[in-house]
Protein backbone atom coordinates (compact mmCIF):
# COMPACT_ATOMS: atom_id res chain seq x y z
CA UNK A 1 0.00 0.00 0.00
CA UNK A 2 1.18 3.52 -0.77
CA UNK A 3 2.04 5.66 1.62
CA UNK A 4 -0.26 9.14 1.82
CA UNK A 5 0.97 12.23 0.82
CA UNK A 6 0.26 15.38 3.14
CA UNK A 7 1.06 18.84 2.25
CA UNK A 8 3.90 20.42 3.91
CA UNK A 9 4.76 23.69 5.06
CA UNK A 10 7.06 25.72 3.23
CA UNK A 11 10.08 24.89 5.96
CA UNK A 12 9.01 21.40 6.15
CA UNK A 13 8.93 21.43 9.97
CA UNK A 14 4.80 20.46 9.80
CA UNK A 15 2.04 18.89 7.74
CA UNK A 16 -1.10 18.93 7.28
CA UNK A 17 -3.93 16.46 8.24
CA UNK A 18 -7.63 16.73 8.76
CA UNK A 19 -7.14 20.66 9.12
CA UNK A 20 -4.79 20.01 11.92
CA UNK A 21 -1.00 21.01 12.07
CA UNK A 22 1.68 18.34 13.17
CA UNK A 23 5.33 18.48 13.36
CA UNK A 24 7.92 16.59 11.54
CA UNK A 25 10.62 15.26 12.27
CA UNK A 26 13.77 17.84 12.20
CA UNK A 27 14.69 18.30 8.55
CA UNK A 28 18.30 19.14 9.99
CA UNK A 29 18.89 16.00 11.59
CA UNK A 30 21.30 13.73 9.90
CA UNK A 31 20.18 10.73 8.40
CA UNK A 32 22.04 8.74 11.12
CA UNK A 33 20.99 10.85 13.86
CA UNK A 34 17.38 10.27 12.43
CA UNK A 35 17.57 6.81 12.61
CA UNK A 36 19.00 6.35 15.84
CA UNK A 37 16.18 7.92 16.87
CA UNK A 38 13.55 6.38 15.34
CA UNK A 39 14.78 3.29 16.61
CA UNK A 40 14.91 4.28 20.03
CA UNK A 41 11.69 5.58 19.76
CA UNK A 42 10.15 2.09 18.35
CA UNK A 43 11.99 0.08 21.39
CA UNK A 44 10.35 2.29 23.97
CA UNK A 45 7.26 2.35 22.11
CA UNK A 46 7.48 -2.04 22.46
CA UNK A 47 8.40 -1.02 26.09
CA UNK A 48 5.11 0.33 26.97
CA UNK A 49 3.37 -2.45 25.23
CA UNK A 50 5.12 -5.18 27.12
CA UNK A 51 5.16 -3.00 30.90
CA UNK A 52 4.11 -4.71 33.27
CA UNK A 53 3.56 -2.33 36.18
CA UNK A 54 2.72 1.06 36.37
CA UNK A 55 5.90 2.24 36.84
CA UNK A 56 7.35 0.50 34.03
CA UNK A 57 4.63 2.03 31.54
CA UNK A 58 5.63 5.49 33.36
CA UNK A 59 9.30 4.71 32.53
CA UNK A 60 8.68 3.65 29.00
CA UNK A 61 6.20 6.53 28.15
CA UNK A 62 9.28 8.85 29.44
CA UNK A 63 11.46 6.70 27.00
CA UNK A 64 9.07 7.63 24.43
CA UNK A 65 8.76 11.51 25.11
CA UNK A 66 12.79 11.35 25.05
CA UNK A 67 12.97 10.12 21.70
CA UNK A 68 9.97 11.82 19.97
CA UNK A 69 12.37 15.35 21.90
CA UNK A 70 15.30 14.35 20.13
CA UNK A 71 13.28 13.71 16.72
CA UNK A 72 11.90 17.29 17.29
CA UNK A 73 8.49 16.03 17.22
CA UNK A 74 8.12 17.43 20.63
CA UNK A 75 9.49 19.93 22.92
CA UNK A 76 10.59 23.92 22.02
CA UNK A 77 9.54 24.68 17.91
Amino acid sequence: MPRKEYPHTPDGRYFVSKARLWRCTDPALSDTERRAAVKALMQARRAVGQAESEAQTAEARAAVDAAKRRLGERGPV
